[in-house]
C-alpha cells in the first residue's frame, strides 16, 4: 500500500493519541497567559504607575527568559527520539544535561535583565515607574533558575508522554500566585504589604512551586525503577550540552526574532493616536491567546514525531506531523472565523471605549486572515524539531518577518497612511508566507526522509 493511502487510513487513528498529548500542553500554555492576567488585575488598585512598572517589567522579563528557555527545546528532539528507540537511560542523560544548561543560563539571563534598569533610566522612562521597577525586577530574578528547571523537567516529562501533571502544575501555580499576590501585595495573613514588589515575589514563589511539582513527578517515576538516575554520573556531559546548545540556539533566535518584531511594531503603533495603540495592544493579546493552543499542539508534534524518528518509523513520522497540522488547522480555522465574524464583540470584552472599539474591530478582521497560517507555522516548527531541524523555522521567521513583513508594515502604516491596519497587513503577509514556507519544508523533509526499516 502507498504511503499516501496509509496516511488516509492512519491519520484518524493518530488523532486521539495526539489530542491526548496536546490538550494538557495547550492548557498549560493558556495557564501562563492567565498568570500574567491575574498579576495585572491585582496591581490595579495600586495605581497607574504600578500597572505600568509591572507591565514594563514583564515586557523585559519574558522575551529574555523565554528566549533562554528556547535553548532547552533541543531536549524535545533528544529525549523523544531516545524514548521512541526505547533508550530511557539516554533520556535521563539528556535531562541531567538540560539541568546543567539551566544552571549556566540563569546568571547570564539575570545579568542581562538587571542591566536593563540603567538603560531605561538613560532613555527617560517615567520617574514614578522607575522607582517601582528595580525592586520588582530584583524579585523576579529569583524565579529565573526555577523557571528554567521547570522548562527542562517539562521537556523531559512530555517527551515521555507524561503530560497531565503539567496542566495540574500550571493550574495550581495560578492559585499559588493569586494567594501570594493577595498576601504579599496588600499585607494579608501577617505578610508585609509590599505593593508591586510583592507581586514579583509571588510570581517567583509560584515558579519554585512549578519546578517542585515536576521534580516530584520525576522522582515518583524514578522510584518505580529504583532511582537509577542517582546511580548515573551527574558531571556535566560537555558533548551532549554542546548538542543541546546547537539544537536550541536556532529556537532561541527564532523566539528572539518574533519577539523583536512585535516589540518594534508596538513602538511603531505608539507613534499613532492613543486609541490605535490601545487597539493594537488589545489585538496582540487576542492573537496571543489563540496562539497558545497550536503552541501546545506544536510541543505534542515534536514529541510524537521525535518518538517515531527514534523508532525509525518513516510512516509514523508523517502521520504524527500531518495529524498535528490537521488538529491545529481545525482549531485555528474556528479562531479565524470567530475573529472575522465577531470582532466588535471581542473588543467589547476588553473595553467599552468607543474609539478603541472602532480601531480594534478592523485589526481583528485582518488577524483572522493569518490564524490558519500562524497555527501551521508553529506546528510545522514543532514537527521539524522532532526530526532535529531547528534551523529551517529560524530562517523562515527571519526572512518572513524582517525581509518581507516589516517593509510592508512601514509601507502600509506610514507611507500609504493606513495606520494600525497597515501594521497588521504586514504581520498577516509575514505569517502567511512563514506558514506556507514551513509547510513546504515539512513535506520536503518527508520526501527526502530515508530511514531504514
Amino acid at each position: 500500500m502507498s504511503l499516501t493511502a496509509n496516511l488516509r487510513r492512519d491519520v484518524p487513528a493518530e488523532f486521539r493519541p495526539m489530542l491526548r498529548l496536546a490538550a494538557p500542553l495547550a492548557l498549560a500554555e493558556l495557564g501562563w497567559m492567565a498568570m500574567g492576567f491575574v498579576d495585572i488585575v491585582m496591581a490595579g488598585p495600586l495605581g497607574p504607575a504600578a500597572i505600568g512598572a509591572g507591565s514594563l517589567g514583564n515586557m523585559l522579563f519574558f522575551p529574555l527568559v523565554v528566549c533562554g528557555t528556547g535553548f532547552l527545546l533541543g531536549m524535545d528532539t533528544l529525549v523523544a527520539q531516545a524514548f521512541g528507540a526505547g533508550n530511557v537511560p539516554d533520556c535521563r542523560h539528556t535531562l541531567i544535561s538540560g539541568l546543567w544548561m539551566a544552571v549556566g543560563l540563569s546568571p547570564v539571563l539575570a545579568a542581562f535583565l538587571w542591566l536593563t534598569i540603567p538603560l531605561l533610566r538613560s532613555t527617560g522612562t517615567n520617574p514614578r515607574v522607575l522607582v517601582l521597577l528595580p525592586p520588582y525586577i530584583k524579585a523576579l530574578l529569583w524565579g529565573i533558575l526555577p523557571l528554567l528547571f521547570y522548562s527542562a523537567l517539562r521537556r523531559y516529562l512530555q517527551a515521555m508522554n507524561i503530560v497531565r501533571v503539567l496542566t495540574f502544575a500550571v493550574v495550581t501555580a495560578n492559585l499559588v500566585n493569586l494567594a501570594g499576590d493577595w498576601a504579599l501585595m496588600y499585607g494579608h495573613l501577617g505578610a508585609p504589604a509590599m505593593g508591586l514588589e510583592g507581586s514579583a515575589w509571588s510570581t517567583s514563589i509560584s515558579r519554585v512551586y512549578l519546578a517542585a511539582v515536576l521534580l516530584a513527578t520525576v522522582l515518583r517515576e524514578e522510584r518505580k525503577a529504583g532511582y537509577p538516575i542517582f546511580r548515573m554520573s551527574w558531571e556535566p556531559a560537555l558533548e551532549r550540552i554542546r548538542r543541546l546548545f546547537g539544537l536550541g540556539l536556532p529556537v532561541a533566535m527564532q523566539i528572539l526574532i518574533e519577539g523583536a518584531v512585535f516589540s518594534v511594531v508596538t513602538v511603531l503603533a505608539a507613534r499613532l493616536d492613543e486609541a490605535s495603540l490601545a487597539a493594537h495592544s488589545l489585538a496582540v493579546n487576542v492573537v496571543s491567546i489563540t496562539y497558545m493552543v497550536p503552541l501546545g499542539i506544536s510541543s505534542a508534534a515534536a514529541v510524537r514525531v521525535g518518538q517515531a524518528a527514534g523508532r525509525r518509523d518513516r510512516q509514523g513520522i508523517a502521520i504524527a506531523g500531518r495529524t498535528a497540522l490537521l488538529l491545529s488547522g481545525l482549531f485555528m480555522s474556528g479562531a479565524g472565523l470567530a475573529l472575522a465574524s465577531a470582532p466588535r464583540s471581542i473588543v467589547w470584552v476588553y473595553t467599552r471605549d468607543a474609539a478603541v472599539i472602532r480601531a480594534g474591530t478592523p485589526l481583528l478582521r485582518i488577524a483572522a486572515l493569518f490564524q490558519l497560517f500562524d497555527g501551521f507555522q508553529v506546528v510545522a516548527s514543532g514537527a521539524l524539531r522532532g526530526l532535529g531541524d531547528t534551523r529551517s523555522p529560524m530562517l523562515a521567521h527571519l526572512a518572513g518577518y524582517w525581509a518581507i513583513g516589516m517593509p510592508i508594515v512601514y509601507l502600509f502604516c506610514f507611507t500609504l497612511g493606513w495606520g494600525a491596519p497597515g501594521i497588521w497587513v504586514g504581520l498577516s503577509a509575514a505569517l502567511i508566507l512563514i506558514g506556507t514556507a514551513l509547510l513546504w519544508t515539512w513535506e520536503a523533509r518527508l520526501r527526502l526522509l530515508a530511514l531504514p526499516p
